[in-house]
């Protein structure tokens, strides 16, 4: 495993996370900038709202599979032995959606990339934290709180899955930066206005 090998692997994670696949999908099927309609995030629900459920499919589909990308990438070129640094290949392609290189250093929220990235580490947990996401999202409709929930799960779904405290100092820290870019749908919240997750409100 040499220093090159790591150094590529960690450029590849974040230009992989950098690809803005919610942008990219609704300006191919609609011509749309999400940046421009609704709440001008290029995340998986403000393009389901503006650009329909095609769009919003891909761009979810499309943000989880650079996570996934960013961590099989890892193992492939890294090998054994260097679990710190696929995590870190994963981190790296998170931060990349939040901080777009194409976007110049800004993007969308995370949530969909970190998906990816924890169901390639560990498909139960991955699976896990997807599904208390979904569970949340039938319950109270509303994307952002609905990711709050499952993001609250994960340290300690972590602790039981991967007690090692690299493993789980990562989870915590994914969480934070999750909740960080929540900041204003968290104000939303404790006022009542946030809006409820619809499918196909496409803008006009």
């Amino acid at each position: 495993m040499s220093t090159l090998a790591i150094l590529g692997v960690l450029i590849l994670g974040y230009v992989l996370g950098s690809i803005p696949v919610g942008l990219l999908a609704a300006r191919w099927i609609t011509g749309i900038d999400p940046r421009k309609v609704g709440s001008r995030n290029i995340g998986f629900t403000n393009v389901l709202r503006v650009a329909g459920n095609s769009a919003g499919a891909l761009t979810l589909l499309g943000d989880m599979g650079k996570g996934v990308a960013a961590v099989l990438a890892g193992r492939f070129f890294l090998g054994a032995g260097a679990e710190d640094w696929i995590l870190a290949a994963g981190g790296l392609a998170i931060l990349g959606h939040v901080f777009s290189i194409f976007l110049r250093f800004t993007g969308g929220k995370g949530v969909a990339t970190a998906f990816g990235v924890f169901l390639a580490l560990d498909p139960i947990l991955g699976g896990g934290v997807i599904l208390i996401w979904l569970i949340s999202l039938a319950l109270w409709r509303t994307s952002s709180l609905a990711a709050m929930i499952a993001f609250a799960s994960l340290p300690g779904m972590t602790w039981i899955r991967h007690p090692e405290p690299v493993m789980v100092c990562f989870a915590v820290g994914v969480t934070a930066l999750i909740y960080y870019r929540h900041t204003e749908n968290i104000r939303r919240l404790l006022k009542g206005g946030e809006p409820k997750f619809g499918m196909g409100q496409k803008a006009k």
